[in-house]
């Protein structure tokens, strides 16, 4: 017996405000859905959902996928032909797909499919979560974040603490070895916490709330679990009205309150 159709998750796209052209960030643990309907192997429900994303946003839109390694502060070599093997089935899938650019970000790279996958993914700049950093991109189009069987929480968030300057993350660089036409030394700044100190650790949790709760977050129940749709504006300003009253909104340093 199947958990739910392709249909379901169409249904929901269709009810959300993204037009053609637009991009969408996906996060994504699509096994835990459950079952899909007539769906023979994990290749046809890669491609099953990517068709219901373009046939919501049109071959002018363009679905970005995370692909991070986080190969520096690890030290290893960054080789973006390498496999996405932390970031699940849809990312490594759509890394594969013909027209699929990856960025050079030796920690925080991703993989973008469409119109402005070039855009989105060449000459980024040292500092992962700076100035012109894909997620300022995002920002810049008021992209869609979509994360499939996760709550509106994201990646995205880390970069709006850091242009808010929570007082819990700082900068730090690493050097390393990005295997691109040769191998290059280069440098990599990305936006960290005190790992000794479980109160910095993330929690989105509240902000998951807030948002549902505010309309901002579209969350439609598909088989087993999920699907959230939240424009990074949107992101953006509601953690900025919050965390002026609350620094460690996004922490379990509020977390254990709640």
């Amino acid at each position: 017996m199947s958990d739910y159709s392709i249909d379901d998750f169409t249904n929901a796209i269709n009810q959300t405000d993204l037009n053609k052209g637009d991009t969408i960030f996906v996060h994504s643990n699509l096994t835990a859905l459950g079952r899909p309907k007539n769906i023979r192997s994990s290749e046809e429900l890669c491609q099953s959902f990517l068709d219901s994303c373009f046939g919501k946003i049109g071959l002018s839109g363009t679905i970005v996928v995370p692909a991070f390694t986080y190969s520096f502060p690890k030290e290893e070599i960054f080789d973006p032909k390498s496999p996405t093997k932390q970031m699940g089935a849809f990312s490594e899938w759509v890394r594969k797909q013909p027209g699929s650019i990856r960025s050079l970000d030796p920690c925080f790279s991703i993989i973008a499919l469409g119109g402005a996958a070039q855009e989105l993914t060449e000459d980024m700049p040292q500092n992962s979560f700076g100035e012109d950093s894909f997620f300022d991109r995002l920002l810049k189009r008021n992209g869609m974040i979509l994360n499939i069987n996760l709550n509106s929480g994201s990646t995205f968030v880390h970069f709006v603490e850091r242009c808010l300057g929570v007082p819990y993350r700082f900068d730090k660089t690493f050097s390393g070895i990005i295997n691109h036409e040769g191998e290059k030394e280069a440098k990599s700044t990305i936006w960290v916490r005190d790992l000794t100190d479980p109160v910095t650790e993330a929690n989105f949790s509240k902000f998951h709330r807030l948002s549902t709760s505010a309309g901002l977050n579209a969350r439609f129940s598909i088989g087993r679990g999920s699907v959230n749709f939240i424009r990074s504006r949107d992101t953006y300003d509601l953690i900025e009205d919050e965390i002026q009253s609350d620094p460690l909104f996004l922490t379990n340093g509020m977390a254990k309150n709640d």
